[in-house]
């Protein structure tokens, strides 16, 4: 995109007003891994590295990621403090992204810009991830975000993204290389109540909630039926329907295992 203004302010009222201005088109920049590719509208940039929003803390069962933690902060953090981020969700990151864009991007950035391709989007969908929109003050799940991006956060900010540190995840993939975003990826997250949580990614422009519930036995057919249709250049929606299934049942038996 073309950067006609950059803001750095201090203050997260500050960042407000520069984002709920009319005109120029303001929106916030993290790691700018998105904002920084070619073509696109002029756009006004307002800087979050200044506004502490890079903070990571447990607060009972869950995990508050500040929205401008970059993602190899995530992984080096969580492990370094034994706060109880699910082990498999710093493979899923590493499958995001390398190294040196891990380095820059942050996780509301991340989730902002993803398309359905995105592994850590449909774990932290999985995860039934939430997230905090200011000035509303609104906490929204990242499956209602998802669709709405650019209606939802015009004008506000996301501070803050909430996941369980009390669920474990399970994640599997198909990709034409193991570097390679996936073809065809399944994230399971399952709660000590029995709850199954399964999204998958691979295809279209979010990933996609399958299964939400406690009845194991219907969890493939489940993936099955949430990619019946999801044919492009990559693969053919029979090709997906079959892996859907397939990678659905692997990440259960990950889970129960």
């Amino acid at each position: 995109m073309k950067i006609i203004e950059y803001h750095r302010p201090n203050q997260l009222e500050q960042a407000l007003a520069l984002l709920q201005r009319p005109d120029p088109r303001t929106l916030p920049l993290g790691g700018g891994t998105w904002l920084n590719q070619p073509g696109g509208d002029p756009v006004a940039v307002v800087d979050l590295q200044s506004l502490g929003l890079d903070e990571l803390q447990r607060q009972g069962q869950f995990l508050q990621l500040g929205a401008a933690l970059r993602l190899q902060s995530l992984i080096e953090q969580t492990e370094a403090a034994g706060l109880g981020l699910p082990p498999t969700l710093a493979d899923v990151i590493r499958h995001e992204a390398t190294y040196n864009l891990r380095q820059a991007a942050t996780v509301a950035g991340t989730l902002v810009a993803a398309n359905g391709r995105s592994p850590f989007t449909a774990a932290f969908l999985a995860l039934e991830a939430s997230v905090l929109l200011l000035p509303d003050g609104q906490e929204v799940g990242l499956g209602d975000l998802l669709p709405l991006r650019s209606e939802r956060l015009r004008g506000r900010l996301i501070t803050r993204i909430t996941i369980p540190i009390n669920a474990r995840l399970a994640y599997e993939y198909i990709a034409r290389t193991p570097a390679d975003q996936p073809i065809v990826c399944a994230a399971l997250a399952a709660w000590p109540s029995g709850r199954l949580r399964l999204a998958l990614g691979g295809y279209g422009a979010t990933p996609v909630l399958a299964f939400d519930g406690t009845e194991a036995d219907g969890l493939a057919i489940a993936a099955q039926s949430a990619y019946d249709q999801a044919a492009d250049q990559w693969a053919s929606a029979a090709y997906r329907r079959e892996m859907a299934g397939v990678l659905a049942t692997k990440c259960l038996a990950a889970i129960q295992g």
